[in-house]
């Protein structure tokens, strides 16, 4: 795994490097995005195990290069309860990610032996590796190259194991014939995103 700094935006030479998909990750200052937390990091890795993880620029937010991987349609852009990293990368920078595949909501469709749907407990299923997640709750608002190499590899490892583990979950979902309302669901993801933002977090459907 090769970890690469970034702040800003990735260059346009990177951009281009990406070619069918990317694994994405944030780290934000909290979990309430957009009413008080702000976005921090964006991790991709790409289908080399290459890590970029970009610092925006915490006063515009604008990277047009990675917008325009986030709004490429060709690229597949994997990702882990994208309901979370969808919302904060649209809000800040003011964009529409196409073509996604969300493990988590993969998960509890297809894995329903079980109710332990986390990132953690899906890498150990699939790629037998045990992640640290004691560097999860850190202040990612500090400058990118005043992070530990601790704090980056917890960063890292948000990432490089999604393309593995998307192929488990999709090979899954089309033997258990679910694939098509596991699509319905990423459909709908856009509109779950716009409810958070208009603050209704509760699940609308319940009684």
């Amino acid at each position: 795994m090769k970890i690469t700094k970034i702040k800003e935006d990735i260059t346009s030479e990177i951009a281009n490097s990406f070619k069918k998909s990317i694994a994405i990750d944030t780290e934000a200052t909290g979990l309430q995005i957009p009413e008080r937390d702000k976005l921090s990091l964006i991790q991709i890795c790409d289908e080399n195990q290459n890590v970029y993880i970009i610092q925006p620029n915490k006063n515009n937010f604008k990277a047009p290069n990675l917008v325009s991987v986030l709004e490429n349609n060709e690229i597949l852009k994997i990702g882990h309860f994208l309901r979370f990293d969808k919302n904060a990368l649209e809000y800040f920078l003011k964009c529409k990610i196409k073509n996604i595949f969300d493990t988590k909501i993969a998960s509890k469709i297809v894995r329903t032996y079980t109710d332990s749907h986390g990132l953690k407990n899906l890498v150990q299923e699939f790629c037998n590796k045990s992640l640290d997640k004691r560097f999860g709750s850190s202040d990612w608002n500090k400058d990118i190259n005043d992070l530990t190499d601790k704090q980056l590899e917890y960063a890292a490892n948000d990432v490089i194991y999604l393309h593995k583990i998307k192929n488990e979950l999709e090979t899954m979902l089309v033997r258990e014939k679910r694939i098509e309302i596991f699509n319905r669901c990423l459909a709908f993801l856009d509109t779950r995103v716009e409810l958070d933002q208009k603050g209704f977090k509760e699940d609308i459907f319940e009684h």
